[in-house]
């Protein structure tokens, strides 16, 4: 059976030099109680000291300062293992800066290394990632000189490349429930998603390691099957009365967390008086366009950002009952919540785990996506996760993009004080941005257009003003929307010739 006890008690038996394994997406389901208290320890004794710490996303609450990071950036961190940078300003910064070792994997490739570090195997093999920046041939994952470690090689199987991904070994695993029962069993009811807790658990248990579980309190009644991690898994358990389910989020949700049924129109309701109060016309004209390449019976996937407009626009068209919405970290249907609480879905059918969805996703379930972009260069290939100040991030970026049958970008043709208006479907852009999305070479790929046409995917790119796609002549311009100049908008603040398809 566990033993109950506090944060700083169960973070004591965390040794120097310790692999350490994190369950969280962004501001979900983030053990920050027992992250504060790793911190905590570092900043008073100085010790551990030289960890690694892997997370399939990222944990923090986007804001520098955060409890969740003071173990990074109080200097207690060698190296981290990340998908996903921007709720870690502070960490991003430290990459960046050359101050620690910076890896950054694909989201749904390190969901099935945690799940594949319970079995024997030493590796996981897939062809998510080829010819993308995660590719040996392109960087293999590394962001900074410090980052020495292959954490991906390659490897050929009957005369095909694959991508061979070590697999993590966890001395130790932070994770965050909702409750436990008085054995010690846990259970997630109140998070807006599992992740791959069970497996983290079980591969750190494998390894001889030890489980950290935060949960709110004790729940008095529940079913076996609604038991995430069994109390056998478990090691210690802190309970955190004040913890949120997501963090800066006050309170619960039950729209996020499943405890209310919701029909498509109470959900468009829902988000609607949710929603930000100004719509801003450029993005809103980008959402206006791309959710026309909906139809009947698609399973969709919605990045954050920009993309996050096409879900609203789906719902105040009354599209949410003939399609399936998905977010990567387990949401199956309902509709994707934006913001803080991205990860979330209002109102959805079903939560499984990470590594499930990321089956569906590699397997080809996804017969569309909606993804944003930092950069897209003359031959279609796009940047979505780094720019010299800038440490986004891949998150599942390259998993989705690559596998998914359809690919929509969805940006703005420049930014930095882009400002245009959408009147009666005419568009003016009132001011340029200063700065570029349209590059000669991005500055390194999170999508290979070379993949897409080998795969036969269709790839379009929306803006606010134009529509482009990708054809064997690289980007393509296909539409050009009322009220834009062709020559002026468009082709003089291009800084490559495009084919026009007009």
């Amino acid at each position: 059976m566990p033993e109950f006890v506090s944060a700083h008690e169960a973070v004591a038996c965390i040794p120097d030099g310790a692999f350490i394994g994190v369950n969280a997406f962004l501001t979900l389901a983030n053990p920050q109680q027992l992250l504060g208290a790793l911190g905590d320890r570092f900043v008073e004794t100085g010790h551990p000291g030289e960890l690694t710490m892997f997370c399939e996303t990222g944990f923090g609450d986007w804001q520098e300062g955060s409890d969740c990071e003071r173990i990074i950036t109080s200097g207690g961190v060698k190296a981290v293992v990340l998908s996903h940078y921007a709720t870690m300003p502070g960490t991003a910064k430290m990459v960046l800066e050359n101050r620690i070792a910076g890896y950054n994997l694909p989201f749904g490739a390190m969901s099935h290394m945690v799940r594949d570090a319970c079995s024997s195997m030493p590796h996981y093999i897939t062809r998510s990632g080829l010819n993308l920046f995660v590719d040996p041939l392109y960087g293999g994952s590394k962001l900074n000189e410090k980052a020495t470690e292959d954490w991906v090689t390659d490897i050929f199987i009957d005369g095909r490349r694959y991508l061979k991904y070590k697999l993590p070994r966890f001395d130790v695993a932070l994770i965050k429930g909702s409750s436990c029962d008085r054995f010690g069993n846990i259970t997630m009811e109140h998070e807006s998603c599992t992740l791959d807790a069970l497996s983290l658990a079980m591969a750190t248990k494998r390894n001889g390691g030890k489980v950290i579980v935060q949960v709110r309190g004790f729940v008095e009644k529940r079913r076996p099957w609604e038991c995430i991690i069994p109390a056998s898994f478990v090691d210690y358990i802190v309970l955190c009365p004040e913890q949120q389910p997501i963090l800066g989020v006050e309170g619960y949700e039950p729209a996020y967390g499943g405890d209310r049924f919701m029909t498509a129109d109470e959900i468009t309701e829902f988000v609607l008086s949710h929603g930000p109060s100004k719509t801003d016309a450029a993005r809103t004209t980008v959402a206006k366009r791309a959710v026309k390449e909906l139809r009947p019976g698609m399973f969709v996937n919605l990045g954050i950002g920009v993309p996050e407009g096409v879900a609203l626009e789906a719902a105040k068209q009354h599209l949410l009952n003939s399609i399936t919405l998905t977010v990567e970290d387990g949401a199956i249907g309902g509709m994707p919540a934006s913001g803080k609480a991205f990860g979330s879905a209002v109102g959805a059918h079903c939560i499984i785990n990470a590594a499930q969805m990321f089956d569906f996703y590699d397997g080809g379930g996804l017969d569309i996506c909606y993804i944003g972009a930092l950069e897209v260069d003359r031959a279609g290939n796009v940047n979505g996760h780094i720019s010299p100040n800038k440490l986004a991030g891949i998150g599942g970026f390259a998993d989705i993009t690559q596998n998914a049958k359809k690919v929509v970008f969805c940006l703005t043709f420049n930014s930095g004080g882009l400002q245009a208006e959408n009147r009666y479907g005419q568009v003016k852009i009132l001011q340029e941005g200063s700065i570029q999305k349209f590059v000669e070479q991005v500055g390194a790929i999170s999508f290979s257009a070379k993949n897409a046409r080998e795969s036969g995917q269709e790839v379009l790119y929306v803006t606010e003003r134009c529509l482009f796609r990708l054809t064997e002549e690289g980007l393509t311009l296909t539409e050009v929307y009322p009220g834009v100049d062709l020559q002026r908008d468009i082709l003089n603040r291009l800084p490559f010739p495009v084919a026009l398809r007009l």
